[in-house]
């Protein structure tokens, strides 16, 4: 037998539909019954309060009192032909038919039935208890009795002097005539509660559709599965993450957004009013024009920003703002530069090498000695190899020596002289390598950049470099020249180093120094700010040159070598 497919659980919206439709089905019900069972009770209430009053004002007639005490006052109970003929018969009825009431009867002081409504009882015992009312204590009462259920009220019948209980007088409305007014009374209630019921279900339809619309159709588990998973992801990758919600607040702002733009979580803040750089707010502005993605320097690092539309079903939920650090690529992209150009100078100097270990044979084949070991002496003064950089020799520190080298060789393909201003003094060793070789290399090219588009036919660009010892890293002073046209004058100063800004010649924004992408100097600047030094422009010089002078302060960032002799520009020497 084949077994059928088990059914699927209903969605939870549905679940809550059912669930409010039930809630609101029970408490309509519940409130109807409760005002049905009020006014039901009211509506006995109101017939034990008539009952009363008619029962009071049969025990205060004078004439039943006296026929009661007559009755009394007689050897035995006459017979119910006599008592159904009698006065109080009449009476009784009388009263009966002109209330409406159920019954009204009177008894004597040993509780027979003096007047009932059905006269083959009279003279019978009553079949309620009569003592409270033959005690001389007025009582209301519901219970049922030879004639059906009824509420009703009990009266004692004094004597004509007013101090003896003859008997009393027992009146009752049937319930049956309560529930057929309470019947008449109850269609109201069912309307009232016919439209509560729509009511409840109109709002409940109302509620599940909203609730469909801000889960996006979601079930609970498929909403908890998202929420770990969004939480897994943001904070388990590189990438910085911003989300902006359509109503323009911050929704999410991850772990890496926050160390890559150095800011504090900013969720729950308003986008246009974050402190965040205006390049990331123009990416989601609609109908700016601005680019895709774009790269911008934040926190020191360059970083590559692109902006997404968020969409569900056609529902606009927003922007995704996506973060990439680059600046680690940056500086390796620099760093292999420098070492394809030592490679280059390398390859260069290959022929020059064996020529010099040819020489080197010939004088020991000959015989001639001294004059290898004069020569050795010449090539070892000089170093192993020979770059294009004057002066080079003021350079003691061998990271300074092989970088500052790749980029004289760089420099000389270019036409560029590269050399070392003679008030360089390095004492110290380079210990943040990353750090200077962005500094310097950022402001060596744009000197070279600025001395191949100068006017000057004497192209060169000079470097001094200077170390500051200190207990805490010592500080690295670098000042660079070059044979350019200098900076433009109608120019703010502080513009050269804006994001995006580039003095390379061309067209555009870009118009000017640097070359580049418009990033190097505000990296450059960024980079020393953050270790306490700075940037500046010490000379933004002349047309036809000299160019212009930069320098820039890197504190901590050369290690102290104690007991080290070196040679400073006045060719004396110096205690490290």
């Amino acid at each position: 037998m084949q077994r059928s497919a088990p059914r699927p659980p209903l969605r939870f919206s549905t679940q809550t539909l059912m669930l409010q439709l039930s809630v609101v089905l029970l408490v309509v019900l519940f409130s109807a019954a409760v005002h049905a069972w009020l006014t039901y009770d009211r509506a006995g209430s109101e017939a034990e309060n008539q009952a009363l009053t008619l029962a009071r004002t049969l025990a205060s007639d004078a004439s039943v009192r006296a026929d009661v005490l007559a009755i009394s006052q007689q050897p035995g109970t006459p017979p119910p032909s006599q008592l159904a003929a009698g006065p109080l018969m009449e009476a009784a009825e009388a009263a009966r038919a002109r209330t409406g009431a159920l019954f009204v009867v009177i008894t004597d002081e040993t509780g027979l039935r003096l007047a009932h409504p059905d006269p083959e009882r009279l003279g019978e015992k009553v079949s309620t208890d009569p003592s409270e009312a033959l005690a001389g204590r007025e009582v209301t009462t519901r219970n049922t009795g030879t004639l059906g259920p009824s509420a009703g009220a009990k009266v004692p019948v004094y004597a004509p002097d007013g101090t003896t209980v003859v008997g009393e007088v027992s009146v009752g409305y049937s319930m049956e005539t309560v529930g057929q007014s309470l019947a008449r009374d109850i269609g109201p209630v069912a309307v009232t509660a016919a439209g509560a019921l729509l009511a409840g279900v109109l709002g409940s339809f109302l509620l599940r559709r909203r609730l469909q619309r801000l889960t996006l159709g979601l079930e609970p588990e498929e909403i908890s599965t998202l929420v770990h998973d969004q939480v897994a992801v943001l904070e388990g990758v590189d990438d910085g993450v911003i989300g902006v919600s359509a109503d323009g607040r911050i929704s999410v702002f991850n772990s890496a957004a926050q160390r890559l733009l150095g800011l504090p979580d900013l969720a729950g803040s308003r986008w246009e009013e974050a402190p965040v750089p205006d390049q990331l707010k123009s990416l989601t502005r609609t109908g700016s024009g601005g680019p895709e993605a774009l790269e911008l320097v934040a926190g020191g690092r360059v970083l590559v920003a692109n902006a997404r539309k968020a969409l569900h079903r056609r529902e606009d939920l927003g922007w995704v703002v996506m973060l990439r650090d680059r600046t680690e690529l940056q500086q390796l992209t620099r760093q292999l530069d420098a070492v394809g150009t030592m490679s280059t100078a390398l390859r260069a100097q290959r022929h020059e090498f064996a020529n010099q270990l040819h020489t080197i044979a010939g004088f020991m084949s000959i015989g001639q000695h001294q004059q290898a070991r004069e020569y050795l002496a010449r090539l070892a003064a000089t170093g192993p190899l020979k770059f294009p950089v004057d002066q080079a020799e003021l350079l003691q520190d061998p990271y300074l020596q092989a970088f500052v080298g790749a980029k004289g060789v760089e420099a000389d393909e270019r036409g560029v002289a590269l050399r070392i201003g003679p008030e360089t003094l390095v004492r110290g060793q380079v210990a943040e390598p990353q750090d200077v070789t962005t500094v310097l290399g950022n402001l060596i090219d744009n000197a070279v950049n600025a001395a191949v588009a100068g006017t000057s036919v004497d192209r060169w660009v000079e470097l001094e470099v200077l170390d500051e010892p200190d207990d805490d890293g010592g500080t690295l002073h670098i000042v660079v020249a070059d044979s350019g046209d200098g900076l433009a004058e109608e120019t703010d100063q502080e513009a050269f180093f804006a994001e995006g800004f580039s003095t390379a010649s061309g067209p555009g924004p870009r118009n000017g120094r640097g070359g580049g992408h418009g990033f190097g100097l505000a990296l450059a600047r960024q980079l020393a700010r953050r270790r306490g030094g700075d940037v500046k422009i010490l000379d933004p010089g002349t047309k036809g040159g000299p160019g212009a002078v930069f320098m820039a302060t890197l504190p901590r960032t050369t290690a102290g070598r104690a007991g080290r002799n070196t040679t400073g520009a006045n060719g004396k020497d110096t205690n490290a």
